[in-house]
């Protein structure tokens, strides 16, 4: 029932998304989908943790502690891209559909992204560590650094998804060069400013 929700509302979007539609696809009655989850407001919610939990648990599972940190961003971002590449329809649901349409699924998706943010802030955190810059970094620039990683990854996924022939780890190396050049120089305790070269 969640996979045919998901796949509706992915690819209808949650207004234009019916019941009948949903229940139709599952193969199941409408008052089957009603006695599981008591409203469309409910499924709808119901699918967004669940793919939330899938995509960070896809995350979570492809980092090894033990690797380098470059290495650690790299397959984190890797398996980022390749699960929101596989299920365009829960990307769809969690970037486009529960964002637009308030709350409270917009408070759902806040809960996995600030899960993500997390476990970026811990890598980039460790990344500081490896090169001993952690002391020419504030956690306010490390957290502020897993903030601007994240956004810019969601969108690139939408890029991704929307643009044919890009596969998910030329998507993943294309934000990998964009983000560990820029933090490899901060590492290095090499700011940008404005005044810089005037």
């Amino acid at each position: 029932m969640l996979d045919a929700a998901v796949r509706t509302f992915g690819q209808r979007g949650y207004r234009a998304a019916s019941m009948d539609e949903i229940a139709e696809l599952a193969g199941v009655s409408k008052p089957l989908v009603y006695l599981y989850l008591n409203s469309k407001e409910d499924l709808f919610t119901a699918c967004i943790r669940r793919e939330a939990a899938a995509l960070v648990a896809a995350v979570r599972a492809a980092v090894e502690p033990g690797l380098p940190a470059d290495r650690q961003l790299w397959e984190g971002l890797a398996a980022f891209f390749r699960h929101t590449a596989e299920h365009p329809d829960a990307w769809a649901v969690l970037h486009r559909q529960a964002r637009t349409h308030g709350e409270p699924f917009a408070a759902e998706v806040t809960v996995m992204r600030d899960e993500i943010v997390a476990f970026v802030t811990a890598l980039v955190g460790a990344a500081a560590r490896e090169t001993h810059a952690e002391g020419d970094l504030a956690d306010r620039d490390i957290e502020g650094l897993a903030q601007a990683l994240v956004g810019a990854a969601e969108s690139l996924a939408g890029w991704a998804n929307d643009t044919t022939g890009v596969s998910a780890n030329e998507a993943a190396a294309t934000l990998m060069n964009f983000a560990w050049e820029g933090l490899g120089n901060l590492m290095k305790g090499e700011r940008w400013s404005p005044s810089a070269g005037r």
